[in-house]
């Protein structure tokens, strides 16, 4: 004789339960949706919103309708799936490939051969852009196409294996990926929805499954649904966990930017904060230069501003080797450009962007995928993997005396072909400062060496901790303004208000990430010292355009690396940002201590870290941290223990499936097989010849659920209130008892039935554990 759930899933007829059964389905791909819906809103944050959009929402609704008319017409899980990766095909085929597609819609082997490519250059633009994204083509695809397979895979676990939890588990994964790429502050509300839409998924998914007795209480108030109660106690559980708990946590040990262990990565997104707050450290790369000062090191040019983040450049890029590569440098005839070599080798980083020296003109010995951009002289790969990389730059370096970089003009108005814009919001603070404090300059050099005097001398404060206690830890113009008061701040506030400060001034500028000139090993290589450079030497500086002359780094950051400066070309002295002579600039600069001290005397570089002397205000956030673990290993068993309290409730109403559910789910805990196969009666007896299930409870459980599964809807009766309750309680003793310890405890803390749900095709693989012959 068939269990309940097996006759509710098999009934094909034209009754009660199989209308329900249709109708139940259709309200689970609505919940699908939803959910799905609700997953994507995060991306709404990383990438612009644009026609993409209305391709994530409609490919995977039109998915989860062509498998709800399958299903309709009773065709296998198979088959299901089939047609709605059909639909998926089509419409992205449609969508994306219709050029190389036969009649638009039918993908051809040219169709199949854009796949990779796409896919290739979305990636690219996710490692090289900082959000939010411009939607390309190319990410267009890959998000609509994501969505869709999402739904497939989705609608299958949901609706055909009867897993919810395994699908939420997948959709809170995906929610998370645009928060991580994009660190951001615990966004409330978008977790609100998400939980919402999980939590209506597992109520559906199990209303489909049992149809509770509508048997009225005193009063006239039905009994809530055991899954109900369960679901809020999930649901109240997850926020307060995600809200109370994960601010808890401390922060990893590693540093911010590190991939693996041991390693360093570069964020071309400004947010080097984090980085330069950690305490590790480790050896990046070392170099050899014939230059005669230690160079910096470039990686990626920022020259958009959108008012909250600097973008990184994306120019035309020509692959290393072929083509012009970075071409020539361009300057006026009279200025001395002098070549010089420089050789890195790279130990522990992993990162798109190549750090040399500027202007490069050559470079030799890279191994993989790289390109050149020739308008800010970079190299980017399609691959991250440059450890052990070693290879030789050849740079054509522009030196004018100070006399021509005095002539030279900054303020080339509407013929200057780089960008000096700012946001139409910009607070007038900044040009207020920057048209004050360069008042009286006699040369748009003179004006930045001013600006460049004033940021490094005794009014500004370098320091990391400054900007998180008072919430000003960004480039963005809130940021500066707040730094431009308080003046205190590390190397990000220094180069963005410098650059935004030159732009006011009518100039084009753009912020440099890289690295500051290394250390010297005092080991040397073919007669040139060897320098090490340290992740903790990330640093980002400013340049700004002249014209005849091109782009001229200075350094504004208080007490680090070298200011800008320019010999004479009559006397042979220079001017000087402290009144004393100087024959050097920061590509040029020889290598100064690059070490502050903070309020508390302790000392730092740009990226060296600042750690807490007071170790019990280190111990109290890993013993917070540690108590938000343990609640949440403690979740499973807490759910667990409330959805029994609720079934045995309803048992004691007169609920003879809450009864026999909370059976069966205690055997999938313990790892007992409940297949949807096997009858009522034929699971009964089972339980009583291989677990020491006493046989008198357990004829009373499979009476119940035999009368409830087949006696018609209203005639059900409930005479065995106190007697099923009693029965199930001891019909779940006696598995526990019988069962190893190990698996009781496992069963009890970890129940799989969160998981595994009774009906469910991998209900019926469970291995069978403490059987009684």
């Amino acid at each position: 004789m068939p269990s309940a759930e097996t006759a509710t899933s098999t009934d094909t007829g034209t009754g009660t339960t199989g209308v329900r059964w249709q109708r139940g389905e259709l309200i689970l791909a609505i919940g699908v949706f939803v959910a799905l819906m609700a997953a994507l809103l995060p991306l709404l944050k990383v990438v612009d919103p644009s026609a993409w959009v209305a391709g994530a929402v409609f490919v995977p609704l039109a998915v989860l309708a062509a498998g709800c008319a399958a299903r309709w017409y009773r065709l296998p899980a198979v088959a299901v799936s089939l047609i709605e990766a059909g639909v998926w095909v089509v419409l992205i085929t449609l969508v994306f490939l219709r050029d190389t597609a036969l009649v638009g819609i039918i993908p051809t082997l040219a169709s199949i051969q854009e796949v990779p490519a796409l896919v290739r250059q979305a990636v690219d633009e996710i490692i090289v852009g900082a959000a939010p994204l411009t939607a390309s083509p190319a990410l267009a695809f890959l998000i609509v196409g994501s969505m869709g397979l999402l739904a497939i895979v989705i609608d299958h676990v949901v609706i055909t294996a009867r897993m919810p939890l395994v699908a939420a588990v997948g959709l809170v994964a995906v929610s998370l990926i645009p928060s991580i790429a994009v660190p951001s502050a615990f966004d409330v509300v978008g977790f609100a929805l998400l939980a919402a839409a999980v939590l209506f998924l597992l109520r559906t998914e199990t209303r489909t499954r049992n149809q509770p007795p509508a048997r009225p209480r005193a009063g006239g108030f039905s009994t809530p649904a055991s899954t109900s109660a369960t679901a809020l106690g999930i649901g109240a559980i997850a926020v307060i966990v995600a809200i109370v708990a994960t601010p808890l946590l401390p922060t990893p040990a590693s540093r911010a930017g590190d991939v693996g262990i041991g390693t360093a990565s570069i964020n071309p997104n400004l947010t080097l904060g984090d980085d330069l707050r950690k305490p590790k450290d480790v050896q990046v790369l070392t170099f050899t230069s014939t230059m005669p000062n230690v160079p910096y090191l470039r990686a990626v040019t920022l020259s958009s501003f959108n008012g909250k983040v600097w973008l990184p450049d994306r120019t035309d890029s020509t692959p290393v080797g072929r083509g012009a590569g970075f071409g020539d440098v361009q300057v006026d005839s009279d200025i001395k450009v002098e070549e010089y070599q420089t050789k890195v080798t790279i130990q522990n980083l992993v990162t798109q962007y190549l750090p040399i020296p500027f202007p490069a003109v050559a470079i030799d010995g890279l191994t993989g995928q790289w390109a050149v951009m020739p308008q800010n002289r970079t190299v980017i790969g399609s691959t991250t993997t440059v450890q052990g990389l070693s290879y030789e730059v050849i740079t054509d370096l522009p030196e004018p005396t100070l006399e021509q970089i005095r002539a030279a003009s900054a303020r080339l108005g509407s013929d200057n072909p780089y960008d000096h814009s700012l946001p139409p919001n910009t607070p007038a603070i900044i040009g207020g400062l920057a048209r004050q404090l360069t008042d009286g300059a006699g040369s748009d050099y003179d004006a930045l060496i001013d600006l460049q005097n004033w940021f490094r001398g005794s009014d500004f404060t370098y320091s990391l901790t400054a900007p998180v206690r008072d919430g000003y830890d960004t480039s963005g113009v809130a940021s500066v303004t707040a730094f431009l008061k308080q003046k205190e701040g590390y190397c990000i506030h220094f180069a963005s208000a410098f650059a935004m400060m030159a732009r006011e001034l009518g100039m084009a500028s753009r912020i440099v990430v890289g690295y500051l000139p290394g250390t010297d090993t005092t080991a040397s290589f073919q007669g040139d010292s060897v320098y090490s450079v340290s992740s903790a030497q990330l640093h980002a500086w400013p340049e700004v355009y002249f014209q005849g002359i091109g782009w001229i780094p200075f350094e504004p950051t208080k007490s680090l690396g070298n200011a800008t400066n320019f010999a004479s070309g009559v006397t042979g002295s220079a001017d000087s940002q402290d009144g004393t002579d100087a024959t050097t600039s920061p590509d040029q600069a020889s290598p100064s201590p690059t070490t502050s001290v903070d309020a508390n005397g302790r000392q730092f570089g740009d990226d060296q870290n600042l750690t807490s002397a007071n170790p019990a205000s280190q111990s109290v956030p890993w013993a917070l941290g540690a108590l938000g673990v343990l609640i949440v290993l403690a979740i499973p068993s807490v759910v667990g223990f409330i959805r029994r309290r609720r079934q045995d409730a309803a048992a004691r109403d007169g609920d003879p499936e809450a009864a026999w559910v909370s059976v069966q789910e205690t055997a999938i805990d313990l790892g007992i097989p409940v297949p949807a196969s096997e009858s009522a009666r034929a699971f009964g007896r089972r339980l009583v010849r291989e677990h020491g299930v006493p046989p008198d409870p357990m004829g009373v459980l499979i009476g119940a659920i035999e009368q409830s599964a087949y006696a018609q809807d209203g005639q059900r009766w409930y005479w065995q209130d106190a007697e099923l309750a009693a029965s199930s309680v001891a019909v779940r003793v006696a598995m526990l008892r019988s069962a190893p310890a190990g698996r009781r405890w496992l069963g009890l803390l970890f129940p799989r039935s969160l998981v595994v749900r009774p009906g469910s095709v991998y209900a019926g693989s469970a291995e069978r554990v403490g059987a009684r012959r």
